[in-house]
């Protein structure tokens, strides 16, 4: 989340909490790819991971071939706390609850990655868990690459400019270890900045340091595992600028876009969404995988940006199902889901799907 993007939640340290007990996930062989798009166009494709979703021109089909749109709400915590923080069944129930359909998980690829001194053994047995029982709730999971550490072990893991050499590792493994489920969907990197495109897309220098692995890079990890499983991927100004996909287009099937918008921000404001992110949703799926307000409780930005959203089909989650408050910003005020005014905007809107 743009802000806070190199610390926990604001005003508080991480707690550590009981690891979950290790559940492994079974993997099956996934369908092989069939269509690839071609370049400065939207992908095709029929092919998906196991009871997951395809994405054909600018629409996403689920398993049974009907159009599908993502509605939900973004769950931090294991970014920067290997163990999480107050993560338990209910809190997904909780958010099934509202009738999301889907629930985003930050991730740390410092902790899941062996060889640095962040790594954390019991790490992926915790994220199997999550998916687990978010699954066992109703919910689709899109797991985000959050925080990395510049291709150096040595840099502290936190928002980095661009992924790097470690992050194409991490996705080859997660990759790997979900391809037989599909509704564990993968993005890619959490809010990409301060490169050009040109970067962004194949990687080169960062500006501040190290080499930058870019989304084509990324992409690649992926299917050479074989998984068909969606991929999510953010554009620039953290995420927020889609603008440059159009000459700068991820080669390969099943991509849906993301986009930012944070309210805080003069240049996020309604009027610039359409060429930022609206425009795109002719020809691709999109969806808003953070948004929201950290420098006010107001809810107009939230309100506007659900309806817009509502009236082009774009998918959402919403940031963030975390107990701090509306400069975090927080969807509930404490752990038994009771909404903030920004999460009771959020619960209306899921509930009236």
């Amino acid at each position: 989340m743009l802000g806070i993007a190199a610390c926990g939640p604001i005003g508080s340290k991480a707690v550590a909490v009981s690891e979950p007990a290790p559940q492994e996930i079974t993997d099956a062989e996934p369908n092989p790819p069939t269509a690839a798009d071609s370049e400065g166009g939207a992908a095709a494709s029929g092919a998906a991971a196991p009871g997951g979703y395809s994405v054909e021109g600018p629409t996403v089909y689920d398993s049974n071939h009907v159009a599908h749109l993502f509605h939900g709400v973004d769950r931090p915590s294991l970014e920067w706390n290997s163990a999480g923080e107050f993560l338990s069944a209910q809190d997904y129930a909780a958010m099934a609850s509202w009738k999301a359909n889907v629930v985003r998980i930050s991730l740390n690829q410092d902790f899941w990655l062996p060889g640095g001194t962040q790594y954390s053994p019991g790490y992926p047995a915790v994220v199997d868990q999550q998916i687990q029982w978010a699954e066992a709730a109703g919910l689709d999971v899109l797991v985000d690459l959050h925080w990395s550490d510049k291709g150096d072990f040595a840099t502290p893991a936190a928002q980095q400019r661009m992924a790097d050499a470690h992050s194409i590792t991490f996705w080859g493994q997660v990759a790997d270890r979900y391809k037989g489920d599909g509704r564990v969907m993968f993005e890619l990197y959490n809010e990409p900045h301060d490169v050009p495109w040109g970067v962004w897309l194949d990687g080169g220098p960062s500006g501040d340091g190290f080499t930058v692995a870019g989304m084509q890079q990324l992409n690649d990890a992926v299917r050479q595992t074989g998984a068909m499983n969606l991929v999510f991927i953010a554009g620039l100004d953290w995420a927020f600028d889609l603008s440059g996909v159009a000459t700068n287009r991820v080669k390969g099937p099943n991509i849906v876009w993301v986009s930012h918008p944070y309210a805080q921000n003069a240049q996020q404001q309604p009027a610039s969404w359409s060429d930022a992110f609206g425009y795109l949703r002719a020809t691709d799926p999109v969806m808003l995988t953070e948004f929201g307000n950290t420098s006010s409780c107001d809810t107009t930005f939230d309100s506007q940006l659900i309806s817009y959203s509502d009236m082009l089909g774009i998918s959402w989650s919403a940031y963030a199902w975390f107990v701090s408050g509306c400069a975090f910003p927080s969807l509930i005020s404490d752990w038994t889901a009771v909404p903030t005014a920004s999460g009771q905007v959020v619960k209306s809107a899921l509930l009236s799907y």
